[in-house]
C-alpha cells in the first residue's frame, strides 16, 4: 500500500516548509497549489515536495477532488492543511493503519483524525475545539468531496478513527479570526435561507445567547479560562448576531 500526503495551498509561504517536513514519513508529499503569488511553490519544491499547479481556485471540494484524481499511483491519501503539522506518533499510526490492516472485514476506507487547535497561540480544548475530528485519511477511489464551503467527504465504505492528533495552528491573531469569520457569514446565511429559515427580529438577541450557552456551557468553553470566554463571545457574535443580520439582508 502506498500513501500520498496532500497539502492544498495558496500563499502559504509562512507554513509550507514546516508542514512538508512533518510529512516525511509518507511515500510522497504532494502540494496542490491554487494560484499562489508568493514563494509558496518555490519553498515547497526546495522541501522536495511534488508540486501540482491547479488554478484558479473554485472551491475546496473541487480542489480536493482534483488532488485525489492527480495522485493516481497512491492507494491512500492523507490530506493536511498548510497550517497543520503531523506528529511522528500520528505518522507511525497512519503507516501502521494503511500497511497492516486488520483481518476483520470490512476494512475502513476513511479515518477520522483528532486535532489540537492552537487559537491566538493557546491550545484550546473547550468550546468544541477538541477532539475536532477531521476525515483526512482516505482510500483513493472510495471517497469524494461535496459542498463548496465546509466540504464533506462521501465514503463508499465504512469509517474508522485514529488516536493521535494533528496539530493545527489555527487563528494566530484576532485580526485573522475576524477576517476569516467575515468570509463565512454570507455562506452560512445563504445556507439558512436555503433551509427555509426566516429571519425574525428576536434572532439578533436569542441566537447569540443560545450560541454562547452552547459553546461556553454545553461544550465547556469555560475550561480555557479567560481565553475560552473571549472565544465563545466572538463565536456567538459571528454565528449568532452577524449571520442572522446577513440573513435579514438576504431576505429583504
Amino acid at each position: 500500500m502506498t500513501l500520498s500526503a496532500i497539502i492544498l495551498t495558496k500563499n502559504e509561504s509562512r507554513h509550507i516548509a514546516e508542514c512538508v517536513a512533518s510529512l516525511r514519513w509518507a511515500d510522497e508529499v504532494v502540494v496542490c497549489d491554487t494560484g499562489s503569488d508568493d514563494d509558496t511553490v518555490t519553498l515547497a519544491q526546495q522541501a522536495d515536495a511534488r508540486v501540482i499547479l491547479r488554478h484558479p481556485f473554485e472551491n475546496y471540494a473541487q480542489s480536493r477532488n482534483a488532488a485525489l484524481d492527480a495522485v493516481i499511483s497512491a492507494d491512500w491519501v492523507f490530506f493536511v492543511d498548510a497550517d497543520e503539522r503531523a506528529t511522528p506518533q500520528l505518522g507511525a499510526e497512519i503507516l501502521d493503519t494503511v500497511k497492516n490492516p486488520g483481518q476483520a472485514p470490512p476494512a475502513p476506507v476513511g479515518y477520522w483524525v483528532p486535532r489540537y487547535n492552537y487559537i491566538f497561540g493557546k491550545l484550546t480544548l473547550g468550546a468544541g475545539w477538541y477532539p475536532d475530528y477531521q476525515m483526512r485519511l482516505l482510500r483513493r477511489g472510495y471517497a469524494r468531496y461535496e459542498r463548496p464551503v465546509h466540504e464533506v467527504v462521501v465514503l463508499e465504505g465504512v469509517e474508522g478513527c485514529l488516536q493521535n492528533p494533528l496539530i493545527h495552528y489555527n487563528y494566530d491573531t484576532i485580526e485573522q479570526f475576524h477576517s476569516k469569520q467575515r468570509r463565512y457569514i454570507q455562506h452560512d446565511a445563504q445556507e439558512l435561507d436555503r433551509q427555509g429559515i426566516r429571519f425574525k427580529p428576536h434572532n439578533l438577541v436569542l441566537q447569540p445567547l443560545r450560541h454562547f450557552w452552547w459553546r461556553y456551557i454545553a461544550l465547556r468553553g469555560y475550561r480555557d479560562g479567560l481565553h475560552g470566554l473571549r472565544l465563545c463571545v466572538l463565536l456567538a457574535y459571528y454565528y449568532g448576531f452577524r449571520t442572522y443580520l446577513q440573513l435579514r439582508e438576504l431576505q429583504q
